[in-house]
C-alpha cells in the first residue's frame, strides 16, 4: 500500500516538474519510480526509501540551477522535514538525491546503500534505450545543441566541473555517458534490464551513421 508521504511526494513533484520540456519532466520521474519499485522488489530493499529517493532524485537538478548540485538535496530535505518524515528516512533519501547523478566518464559515483544503488540504476535505465534516445535529443534541442558534427569528437570528462561545462553535440553524449551506463549498473536486476536497452542504442547509432553517410 502506498504511504501518505509517498502520495504527497508524488503530488509535489508532479506539480513542480509537469511543464518541463527537456526530458526531465514528471514522466521521467514516474518511470524512474516505477523501475525502482520493480528492482526494489527483486533486490529486497526498503521500499519507502526507494520510492522517495526515486521521486525526489531530480527535484532541483543542477543542470537547471546554474550547476548548483546542492539545490536538489536542500529542496528534498525541506520537503521531507515539512511533511514530518522520520529523521533517518530523511537522511537516507537526501543522501540518494545528493549522490545519484552521473558526473563524468572518469568520475566514480558510488552509492552507500542498496536503496541508493537501486534509484541510481533506475535513473540510468531511463537514460538509455529508446526512451534514453528520445530524452537525449529533447535535452539537446532544449540546449540548442547540434545533433551531430563529425569533426567534434567525444570527451571522456575526468571531473564533474568539466562535465558540467560540456556543450558538445548530442551524438557525443552517447559516448560520453549513455553507452557507459550498462557497465555501471549496481544491481543484478539493473544489469539485466540494461542489456537490451544498450543494444538498442548501438543499433540506433549504426543506422544513424549509415543515414548520415547516405548509404541507408
Amino acid at each position: 500500500m502506498t504511504s501518505s508521504i509517498v502520495n504527497k511526494t508524488c503530488a509535489f513533484v508532479e506539480n513542480k516538474l509537469a511543464g518541463d520540456g527537456s526530458g526531465h519532466d514528471w514522466w521521467h520521474i514516474y518511470r524512474v519510480w516505477t523501475i525502482a519499485k520493480t528492482i526494489a522488489a527483486e533486490e529486497q530493499a526498503d521500499m519507502q526509501t526507494v520510492e522517495l529517493g526515486a521521486l525526489l532524485h531530480d527535484i532541483a537538478d543542477w543542470k537547471f540551477h546554474n550547476g548548483d548540485d546542492s539545490k536538489g538535496p536542500a529542496v528534498a530535505r525541506e520537503f521531507l522535514n515539512n511533511n514530518s518524515a522520520d529523521s533517518k528516512l530523511t537522511e537516507s533519501v537526501v543522501d540518494i538525491v545528493s549522490t545519484v547523478s552521473y558526473k563524468g566518464a572518469g568520475v566514480a559515483t558510488p552509492m552507500k546503500t542498496l536503496e541508493g544503488k537501486i534509484v541510481q540504476d533506475a535513473d540510468r535505465l531511463d537514460a538509455i534505450g529508446a526512451l534514453g534516445i528520445a530524452r537525449t535529443f529533447a535535452y539537446g534541442g532544449y540546449k540548442n545543441r547540434l545533433i551531430y558534427h563529425p569533426d567534434e569528437k567525444p570527451v571522456l570528462h575526468q571531473s564533474f566541473d568539466d562535465y558540467k561545462k560540456n556543450e558538445g553535440h548530442t551524438i557525443n553524449h552517447f559516448y560520453e555517458k549513455l553507452l557507459l551506463l550498462k557497465d555501471r549498473m549496481n544491481t543484478k536486476t539493473g544489469k539485466r534490464m540494461a542489456a537490451g536497452r544498450h543494444q538498442f542504442m548501438q543499433n540506433f547509432l549504426n543506422q544513424f551513421y549509415r543515414e548520415w553517410d547516405g548509404i541507408a
